[in-house]
């Protein structure tokens, strides 16, 4: 059954922003669930409306339902299964991008490993992605951390499945095609690609927030991306970023794999990644 609810969120922060700006204050996040079974949906919705400062406004079944619900609720993020008989969640990612000047984040939920709808969704400018089976508390960090739209999901998750998906050989700074990025703005995109935060990048960039915003701003606009993840998957995708290669260096080697909350089992890997994926929110600089 899927619940009206009247309250309206405020606006999600801008991709390129940082949590601490205004509009980023103690409103809790508002979430819709997206997904054709309605075990699933009851499910996801029950548990979700049990963590602190979440509210789930409110059900769709299908992708064809995403974007009334969305103009309905005003919700902050979309919790949408990739996978759906009528309209499935890469195609409703492309209609909300297409149809809202503001549109929610959206985090695609997927049963299965290895899934190629995946890949396409987080294209189409999808925030990020975890299995219907991760545990409750790291998908519903998983939906704060989208919400605040400073920091990459679960970058190693997405740096493996880059490599999965051939990309051309490496273009480099100033190359045509995808874009034409500063020594300073590739530097940017590789630390997004890491799963820096703004704050984290102007630390490790010895430079003023400020500045780590612009950069951050004129990579997603060079590279046509509506938030950090899009950013990251076309420059993996044209061969901007190569995962693997010798600029973005294994990130396992980089991360912490114990003493995180999500350390080792972030719920998004798959069966073949045997690395421990990142804690989501704690990246050193």
């Amino acid at each position: 059954m899927n619940l009206p609810h009247t309250a309206h969120a405020s606006p999600a922060p801008d991709p390129s922003g940082d949590p601490s700006d205004a509009g980023a204050a103690a409103a809790p996040v508002s979430v819709l669930v997206v997904d054709d079974e309605e075990l699933t949906r009851a499910g996801l919705r029950a548990l979700l409306s049990l963590q602190p400062g979440l509210d789930v406004v409110g059900e769709a079944s299908d992708g064809t339902e995403v974007l009334p619900r969305v103009r309905q609720w005003h919700p902050h993020v979309v919790l949408m299964d990739v996978r759906m008989p009528r309209l499935d969640g890469i195609e409703a990612t492309k209609l909300l991008r297409a149809e809202l000047p503001r549109p929610p984040k959206v985090i695609v939920i997927t049963t299965f490993e290895n899934d190629s709808y995946v890949w396409d969704a987080l294209l189409a400018g999808a925030d990020g992605f975890i299995r219907k089976r991760a545990p409750v508390d790291q998908l519903a960090q998983a939906v704060r951390l989208v919400a605040n739209g400073d920091s990459l999901l679960f970058p190693e998750a997405v740096r493996r499945l880059a490599a999965q998906h051939p990309a051309p050989p490496a273009r480099g700074v100033g190359s045509t095609g995808a874009a034409a990025l500063t020594v300073r703005e590739e530097e940017t995109l590789r630390l997004i690609a890491r799963g820096l935060s703004n704050q984290q990048i102007a630390q490790h960039m010895a430079v003023r927030l400020e500045t780590v915003k612009t950069h951050v701003g004129n990579v997603l606009g060079k590279l046509n991306a509506d938030n950090r993840t899009h950013a990251v998957v076309i420059a993996y995708e044209t061969g901007v970023l190569v995962p693997g290669g010798p600029r973005t260096a294994a990130v396992a080697n980089w991360w912490p794999t114990t003493g995180s909350p999500r350390g080792g089992d972030c719920g998004c890997a798959t069966a073949a990644w045997s690395a421990p994926c990142p804690s989501p929110t704690d990246p050193p600089t």
